[in-house]
Parts: structure tokens; sequence; C-alpha cells
């Protein structure tokens, strides 16, 4: 469920795949009218990256609530009909390489002299100049070159991660950037360009780690965290899977040990002192490993649960889906669309109270709504179908 605080917020919205697509879909929950132009012949190449009928799940989720327009931004009747949404919206956001949106008339200077308002937001792989700004990048790309990955697996046997999460870190990070923009022009009158990149919100995202190393020279790895926050991950002897985080409390770690009935660890000179277990995580991962190996996940939850220990299961996604805690909360939206039937989506990340609430819109069919919308610009329905005709627009099929 979505709310209406942005409903008088118009974005355009010129982005593929993950990042521009997330950043405004955080912008539609908040009540943004979003309109994603696309291009022809088949639009965001990221409807096609699962196998479904009407469009891949990851983009029904990261485009629910917004209109589809089919536009050729590189003929100059789709670039006009473009910045003509533009000179009457409120944010604009692409993520093309950079010097493509100024190569097709695109670019901040042009928009910024039709629409003074305008927040026009650029999102890149490694940012708009610099050496590396004309490479193409994608998510492992992001992960990788800004650390994260270093600290999410061993470098010595790598593994990537199965979510793009620097993509998707860009896109909150530029919807933070683009509200941030929002609430300056409502000072000053003036829009403005916001500019973030896969390698910029990523390193800000993982600053914590950053900070250890520009204060004490030491690199972080994938358990230098770990062993700070005294958290453990464990197979059961049903081979199930369970984590413990103790973080600093001296109290979680005692009572860790009474949960696993391992009171002889506390006196072994190793694990005396959380800085002793701290340097001998490896030894007391191994201890404990081989304790947990001996019942049951559900006997271990229940008994650290028992000790008011922080534990919990290590869920996969359908285990996470029908977890009580879950459907209590209702993080899971269901919604008609009328061609592809019912779909359920995770709603917003955040819950609202006392602020009014709208209906989850389905995500679009390509060109769902380009008539519409060159309607509302005064275009006749000769006019439309004229440029159909000649591929500049293109018109969902009924």
């Amino acid at each position: 469920m979505g709310v209406r605080e942005l409903e008088d917020i118009l974005v355009i919205e010129c982005a593929t795949f993950v990042t521009g697509p997330y950043a405004t879909a955080l912008l539609a929950d908040l009540g943004a009218r979003v309109i994603k132009i696309e291009s022809p012949p088949d639009g965001d190449p990221y409807r096609y990256f699962a196998p479904d009928r009407f469009f891949s799940p990851n983009f029904a989720h990261l485009n629910r609530n917004k209109e589809s327009v089919v536009l050729d931004l590189k003929n100059d009747e789709g670039r006009k009909i473009c910045l003509d949404l533009v000179k009457k919206a409120d944010v604009f956001v692409e993520n093309f390489r950079p010097g493509t949106a100024d190569r097709l008339g695109l670019g901040y200077e042009s928009m910024r002299s039709l629409n003074r308002q305008l927040v026009y937001c650029s999102i890149s792989a490694f940012g708009q100049t610099g050496p590396y700004a004309g490479k193409p990048g994608f998510d492992t790309l992001g992960q990788a070159m800004s650390g994260l990955l270093s600290v999410l697996t061993d470098r010595d046997d790598p593994k990537l991660m199965g979510i793009a999460l620097s993509d998707y870190v860009t896109g909150f990070s530029a919807a933070y950037g683009i509200l941030g923009a929002l609430m300056a022009r409502h000072k000053s009158g003036e829009g403005s360009k916001v500019e973030t990149s896969l390698l910029q919100a990523t390193l800000s995202f993982i600053g914590e780690a950053a900070a250890g190393y520009l204060r004490t020279g030491e690199v972080p790895d994938r358990v230098a965290r770990v062993k700070n926050a005294h958290a453990f991950a464990f197979v059961a002897r049903d081979r199930l899977p369970l984590v413990i985080h103790c973080s600093v409390p001296e109290k979680f770690w005692s009572a860790l040990l009474k949960a696993a009935e391992r009171m002889d660890l506390a006196d072994d000179e190793r694990f005396k002192t959380r800085e002793n277990r701290r340097q001998h995580y490896a030894e007391l991962e191994r201890e404990l490993a081989k304790t947990f190996a001996t019942r049951d996940r559900s006997e271990w939850l229940k008994r650290l649960e028992e000790h008011d220990v922080p534990a919990g299961p290590l869920y996969n996604m359908a285990e996470v889906l029908a977890d009580p805690q879950v459907r209590h909360l209702g993080l899971v939206e269901q919604l008609e669309h009328p061609k592809a039937g019912q779909l359920r989506f995770v709603g917003p990340s955040v819950s609202y109270h006392g602020l009014s609430k709208r209906e989850v819109k389905p995500p679009p069919l390509l060109g769902e709504h380009t008539a519409a919308v060159l309607a509302g610009l005064g275009y006749s329905q000769d006019a439309i179908e004229e440029l159909a005709t000649l591929g500049i627009v293109k018109i969902a099929e009924s």
C-alpha cells in the first residue's frame, strides 16, 4: 500500500534495468506519478530478464505504479514529446551511459532551460566524469569495485551475490537525493541536478568498513565485522541453518553459553574477554559448530529464545514469505492485472500511520499509456496512429 504525499509530483523516467527504475518506484510508493519512457520496439530489457508471458517478475516489481510510454528518442518528434513532458515535470531520472543524454538533447542544461524547477537525476556506473566515466558497468562491477564484494565473499575463493545489491543501493541513494532536491526546491523555487553512481553509492553504503581502514590501515575482509559482532552461522543436526548475533553486550555471550550448555568455554583463556574471542574467532566458531550440530534447528531456536539470545533461522525465500511475522506485518501485497492476472509483491520498506493511503497499481504493459499521455499533450487520435505507423511511438495491443 502506497501513500499520497507526492501525488502532485510528476516524474519522467528514462531508465532501464534496476537503478533508475528502483529510484522512481520508491517515489511512486510515496504517491508520485511516474511516466516511464521506453525505447521501441521492445522497451526496457528488464521486461525479459526472466521468462514470463507479459513481463519478468523482476521488471514487474520495479515498475508497478507506473505508466509506460514508448518513444523513439533518437527521432526529432519522439524527442519533442519527451521534452514537452519535461516542461510539465518535477523530476527527470536517467541512467544512460555518461554523455548519451547530452547527445540526445536530453542533458541537464537543455532541460533546465525549459524548466527551471526541474530536479534532474543522473545515475551512472562510475560517475559522470573521470577515467572510468565511459566504461560500461552493471551491478557486479559496482559491488566489486566499491569494495562491497570484498566484505561479502572470500577473495581467495570469490563467489558473486544472488541479488543486485549495488543496483538497489544506488537506486535508493538516487531517490534519497531526489527527495533532498525537492525539499531544497521548496525553499528556493529552483531545481537542481542530482548525481550518483554504483561506485559512489555503494562505497558510501559500506562507509563503516572504509572508516575502519582509514583509521587503522587494516583492510577489512568478510570476517572482520563478524568477529567484532560476535556473529555466527551454524548448520543444525537436521541440516537447517541458523544465525546468532551477540554484538557487544556481554550478557548475550553469557546467555549463548548457557543455552548451548557450553559454560566450559567461559573459563577458556582464549575466550574470556571480548578481545580474546575476536582474536580466536575461528577456534570459537569450530567449537560451537560441533555443539550446534547435535540438535535440530527448531530445538536450538527454542533454547536460544528461552535464554534471550539474538538468534534466528537462516531462511530461504519460501521460508521468509511463509513466516508468521512477515504475514502479521502484511509485507506481501496482492493485486490484479487485467491480462497477467493475480500478482504478488513485497511492499514498501516503511509503513506510515496517519497518512492517506492509495492502492497499488500493476506494472504497465509496453506502451500501455502511450495514447493517453500523448492525448494529454494535445495529440489527436489520427496523429497518434500516424506516429505509431512511423515507429516513433508504440501503443500497447488491446
